[in-house]
């Protein structure tokens, strides 16, 4: 049961988080300068930016979640023996 609520909190938090998001710039003003120059000269180096940042925002919550998988996977077998 404590699980159950555990896990209803975090959806919830989840939930509002996405809900409630805002439009974020946090990119430094040279970055930004080159990506919108490149972009209006029809350059690809916007698109490769763009990739960059998605990879360095991903990575930790893929480690994150695949931590929390394993861990989850030994608490059931543990609790089934």
């Amino acid at each position: 049961m404590k699980t159950r609520k555990l896990l209803f909190s975090i959806s919830l938090l989840v939930l509002l988080v996405l809900v409630f998001q805002t439009d974020a710039t946090a990119q430094c003003a040279m970055c930004t300068a080159t990506a919108e120059t490149s972009n209006d000269a029809g350059s690809s180096a916007a698109h490769g930016l763009n990739k960059g940042v998605m990879y360095l925002f991903l990575t930790p919550y893929i480690i994150i979640g695949t931590i929390a998988y394993f861990w989850r996977r030994s608490v059931k077998k543990a609790q089934q023996s």
